[in-house]
């Protein structure tokens, strides 16, 4: 998705904020960008790119916001940009969420409910579309940063040798599952809430054994051999996301920045996000401008002093 059009003047005191490739993310971007310029009368752009070129740009100043920062995926990011270097800012208001692997309702009637059944060739068996005796498995898209800690968990449980790992945008999983769903297709894939898949299907969430910090040791991502050198074998720790903004620009417009840390957006919102652009293919500025009309009276009361 290309948000800057060829020929859009770019602006100096334009406001730069960056958009991840999940729905929720991008229209919370584009809500960001409206409630701003109306509450504020402050021009701002919106532009999709990766989460760790987004902290580039928070430190750089080609960024001012980021709308949906994960944790614990991007612990050793935030590590560098907001505690070392005090380059960014992470609001207060965190999102509850979570993270895990789950199943389509044909998948867990065939006997697959549990991680441990992924490494189980039998099992996966039934999980294979391509004929060559593995199961296939959608972890995430290329640029995430839960993809590849969901290579390390694969390794550490061992069904990376059952199950063949997939990274595709979240799109064309998404209608994959819906696919498979209809036809009565075994699939498991890795999953997040909030999200509007639960809403749409009965996705089962495998069980796992309970998130264990001194079983999980992840190598800094910027070590080319970070997935073989990390582990992780029990579930994910409590998820989380937020806003995060760079210091430089709260420092410039601290109105604004004040205004960052009283959105409290909820887990329903963001699964509400989610549906209405990847399910009703509404585009994500329309969406953000209707959701600013509706929430009026709530954007002010953000954005009074």
């Amino acid at each position: 998705m290309s948000v800057l059009g060829a020929g859009t003047p770019v602006l100096a005191d334009d406001l730069k904020i960056s958009m991840p490739n999940w729905p929720s993310g991008q229209a919370t971007a584009f809500i960001l960008k409206v409630a701003i310029e109306k509450e504020f009368k402050q021009p701002a752009l919106v532009q999709e790119m990766g989460t760790l070129n987004a902290f580039a740009g928070l430190e750089k100043g080609s960024v001012d916001i980021h709308p949906e920062v994960w944790q614990p995926n991007l612990a050793d990011v935030i590590e560098k940009f907001v505690t070392e270097k005090g380059v960014v800012v992470l609001a207060k208001h965190m999102v509850p969420a979570w993270q895990g692997i789950c199943a389509t309702p044909a998948a867990a009637e065939k006997g697959i409910t549990d991680i441990a059944d992924l490494s189980d060739p039998e099992k996966t068996s039934l999980l294979d579309t391509d004929g060559d005796g593995k199961g296939e498995m959608w972890i995430g898209a290329p640029t995430w940063s839960s993809t590849g800690i969901e290579r390390v968990r694969a390794n550490s449980y061992g069904y990376a040798k059952t199950m063949t790992l997939v990274e595709a945008e979240e799109e064309v999983a998404m209608a994959g599952i819906d696919a498979a769903v209809a036809t009565g297709q075994p699939v498991v894939f890795a999953c997040y809430a909030p999200h509007f898949v639960f809403d749409l299907h009965k996705i089962v969430r495998l069980e796992e054994p309970k998130h264990d910090a001194a079983k999980w040791s992840l190598a800094s991502a910027t070590d080319p051999l970070w997935i073989k050198k990390s582990s992780a074998s029990t579930a994910w720790d409590t998820a989380t996301f937020r806003i995060a903004y760079a210091t430089s620009f709260a420092k410039q417009h601290p109105e604004i920045a004040a205004f960052l840390e009283k959105v409290d957006l909820t887990p329903e919102e963001a699964t509400a996000m989610s549906y209405a652009l990847e399910v009703e293919r509404q585009a994500p500025l329309g969406y953000a401008k209707a959701w600013v009309e509706r929430n009026a009276a709530r954007i002010d009361g953000w954005a009074k002093p």
